[in-house]
């Protein structure tokens, strides 16, 4: 397994896993599938605002997830900290990946200086909160019944990483 930046490329396989997660997942909480364009569209946005967005992919350069992170809110007073997105491919769930991108997001993080990283996780998605834990989030907070899915009410749990010892935000 490798990281590294995505480029254009990557896009057919990255619609394909936020796709599969929309359809079957709880994980993102949208109910309308994308296309390439859309996500072409993303991929640009985010280089723009300067946010990486990684793929993992095998020794034939087949991505096995991606994972991204930008702007937790819009108000300039939140520009220190981001949220983060990581998806795996369905077949490649439960192999290190997503530990592996969550690893690389939070060291990209920390070298823009970005100081806080937050998590919003469906609150049943105990592997997510676990890997999360493992990786020193903490947890912060719960939102009941914020959304739905599958005609059920979701909960929403925020966890937050630290990402520096500053006690000021400084001119980062």
């Amino acid at each position: 397994m490798f990281i590294r930046d995505a480029g254009l490329d990557d896009i057919p396989a990255i619609t394909s896993i936020y796709n599969d997660a929309v359809q079957n997942t709880t994980a993102i909480w949208n109910d309308k599938l994308v296309d390439v364009a859309n996500r072409n569209q993303w991929l640009t946005d985010r280089h723009r605002q300067g946010y990486p967005v990684l793929v993992s992919v095998d020794d034939a350069d087949e991505v096995l997830g991606y994972a991204s992170f930008g702007d937790w809110r819009a108000f300039d007073g939140y520009r220190h900290t981001v949220e983060h997105s990581v998806y795996v491919h369905s077949g490649h769930r439960g192999k290190g990946i997503g530990e592996a991108l969550m690893l690389a997001l939070i060291k990209e993080a920390s070298g823009i200086g970005k100081h806080v990283m937050v998590a919003a996780i469906e609150s049943g998605n105990k592997g997510s909160i676990r890997l999360h834990e493992k990786l020193g989030f903490e947890h912060v907070g719960q939102l009941p019944q914020v959304g739905m899915k599958f005609g059920e009410w979701l909960d929403l749990t925020f966890l937050q990483l630290i990402l520096d010892d500053r006690e000021k935000p400084g001119n980062f």
